[in-house]
């Protein structure tokens, strides 16, 4: 396994981590089997969040007395300053450690979100404190908005940033370069566009060419994909002519019905959260979260029924995607 400094961190993380959001589809004991194997093969960058339902237990319940052998990372969507400090607390009882190695403020998609997390009384007031307090040791920011990327990077106040990055996902490459030129660690999420790229080795070859990306967290549930995983970087080689070819004919396949989740389409005027619809259906038909989506889903106060095919959302997307037709497919997923 290859191991890379994660920017200003010091932090060496191998260049391929683990991703927890699909272990909440198994077991502890599953979990542990899957944790324990990756470690074997030398990952040792391990990545949840507190609205992984149960992934901060059964990474916390996998590795006790094997702290010192990972990284960890964790993130959470508060945004405000007591929120946060609630949250860093819950992921040290539920990982079981004294400290989190990166901590990082969730999802933040409009300069309105960026406002109130970087306000006095903002969710990253409560990270510096938990900094200084011993109970993090580095502050991160996650986006799917490439501008919302580049305020965090020209900030100054993150050591680490994690963005959309894959075959389909190439908007962030300008910015990783930036990052880079700043000691601004790289951490792509997504490297299989949510299940939507079934070469996974493919997929992983053409994140790791990128010099500027760090870490990538590919999600995983069981041994043979920590396996594969691991093989695609330990024989990883430039990209073939043949490759390439095949990622061109994968981004342009993909390319005209896939949700970046930037948030441009809103707001909608029934009150569809329309980036959460396409979310929790990629999440019950490619992770096999049913229970977890499904739960999602129903609890919205709009949902895909609710769309009223106005279009307002289509003129808005910057991807131009067929919005409507898109949500006719979210119905079909959850039959209503």
């Amino acid at each position: 396994m290859k191991y890379k400094v994660l920017g200003s961190t010091g932090l060496e993380v191998s260049v391929v981590g683990f991703g927890g959001i699909p272990i909440q589809r198994t077991s502890a004991e599953e979990a542990k089997k899957v944790i324990l194997k990756a470690e074997e093969l030398g990952i040792n960058f391990i990545d949840t969040a507190r609205a992984y339902t149960v992934s901060e237990e059964y990474i916390g319940q996998a590795l006790a007395g094997r702290r010192d052998k990972w990284i960890f990372a964790s993130k959470s969507m508060a945004r405000r300053k007591e929120a946060m400090a609630r949250d860093v607390d819950t992921s040290l009882k539920n990982l079981q450690t004294d400290y989190i190695d990166l901590y990082q403020i969730h999802n933040v998609a409009t300069e309105r979100d960026w406002n109130r997390v970087m306000g006095e009384e903002g969710a990253y007031a409560a990270l510096l404190e938990a900094k200084e307090a011993g109970k993090i040791g580095h502050i991160g920011f996650t986006t799917h908005s490439k501008e919302i990327l580049k305020l965090a990077l020209e900030s100054g106040k993150f050591e680490t940033v994690m963005f959309p990055y894959n075959i389909v996902e190439s908007q962030g490459e300008d910015l990783f370069k930036r990052a880079k030129e700043l000691n601004i660690g790289v951490i792509a999420m997504k490297p299989m566009a949510g299940g939507a790229i079934e070469d996974g080795t493919l997929a992983l070859k053409y994140i790791l060419q990128n010099e500027a990306v760090t870490t990538t967290i590919p999600g995983m549930a069981d041994v043979k994909e920590v396996e594969e995983n691991v093989k695609a970087a330990n024989e990883f080689s430039p990209l073939m002519e043949g490759e390439k070819q095949k990622i061109e004919e994968i981004a342009k396949s993909l390319g005209n019905s896939f949700c970046r989740r930037c948030g441009y389409c809103g707001p909608c005027p029934q009150g569809i959260d329309i980036p959460s619809m396409f979310l929790f259906s990629a999440y019950k038909e490619r992770y096999d979260l049913a229970d977890w989506s499904e739960d999602r889903y129903y609890a919205m106060k709009a949902r895909a029924k609710d769309c009223i095919e106005c279009g307002a959302c289509e003129e808005r997307c910057p991807y131009h995607l067929p919005i409507r037709e898109m949500l006719k497919e979210v119905r079909r997923v959850f039959n209503e």
